[in-house]
């Protein structure tokens, strides 16, 4: 086969291990970045340029998109789909998972633990809105934010005004939501393919910082999941519509509760603490539903 992993650096580890992983497996991978591909529409003729030259014979991607070009990486990701190429995360899904309200929004009705949240334009309600959630701490959150970046943790009224306060004033859409803290600081990431868990992973936040994002200087080591925790991150999962993605969890008092699924997850921290293949995982996935799409099948929009 020949499988685009479409990705805007070919040197980040994620990139390079599915590319290893499906030239392992006799395929020919090559490395696509998106934002230098050219989308045309035509009368049942969608075609992709890529530095000029029109992308042909692509039989699957792996749509690696920073959620900075979400738009424009969508887009491309789409054109493939109106080829009737087979992407492991179709782009409505990774749209709908880029979206942190509109996720949680889809967990809530799908009946999937979440650490209660709230979304306003109202400023000036922030007193009743956090004692709403349970009171002070609490944690603020910008829709746009990745990797922990946009993250506040107000530990008083007076904080949580302040900053709330301050994001309305650069005009920044924002989420509070409850603090659990008996999760100490800690989250469960699991990494699900095709409807399997494939590896899971404790991230431990460093020495005084809530988040745990490895990027923010956090630490992982392998976990069994409990069948909880493993249901509430497959239902997660399939309530996106998405065939791979990293599921973040906390441990609360009243069972584990999603705080996000990542369309994008990195597989450096899930195969440095599980010590699994996380990559062929996903290039297996591809071998079992290439051939399942056909030129013509229509995508939702």
């Amino acid at each position: 086969m020949r499988i685009a992993i479409l990705s805007r650096n070919s040197k980040l580890y994620s990139t390079r291990r599915l590319k290893e992983a499906a030239e392992a497996r006799g395929h020919e991978a090559m490395v696509i970045d998106h934002m230098r591909c050219t989308v045309i529409g035509e009368h049942q003729n969608p075609r992709i340029l890529y530095n000029g030259e029109e992308l042909k014979d692509v039989d699957a991607v792996v749509p690696r998109i920073g959620a900075s070009v979400t738009f424009y990486g969508t887009a491309v990701v789409r054109q493939f789909e109106m080829q009737g190429v087979f992407a492991v995360n179709s782009s409505i899904s990774i749209v709908r998972s880029r979206d942190k309200l509109r996720s949680l929004q889809i967990f809530s009705r799908h009946d999937i633990g979440i650490p209660k949240t709230i979304f306003t334009n109202q400023p000036k309600d922030v007193e009743r809105l956090i004692k709403e959630i349970g009171g002070a701490p609490c944690v603020i959150k910008l829709l746009e934010g990745t990797q922990g970046i946009g993250v506040v943790l107000a530990e008083t009224k007076k904080a949580a005004k302040s900053v709330v306060e301050a994001f309305h004033g650069l005009k920044a859409n924002m989420l509070i939501q409850e603090f659990i803290a008996e999760a100490g600081g800690a989250d469960i990431r699991a990494f699900v393919v095709d409807g399997k868990v494939v590896g899971a992973m404790k991230r431990q936040g460093a020495e005084g910082e809530f988040r745990s994002n490895l990027h923010r200087g956090g630490s992982a080591k392998k976990v069994t999941l409990t069948p909880a925790q493993r249901q509430l991150a497959l239902s997660a999962v399939k309530a996106m519509g998405l065939h791979m993605a990293g599921v973040d969890m906390l441990e609360s008092s009243r069972g584990p509760l999603v705080l996000e699924v990542n369309s994008s997850p990195g597989l450096e921290g899930i195969e440095a603490a599980t010590g699994k293949d996380v990559a062929a995982s996903v290039i297996k996935h591809i071998e079992a539903n290439v051939g399942k799409n056909r030129r013509g099948d229509k995508v939702g929009a």
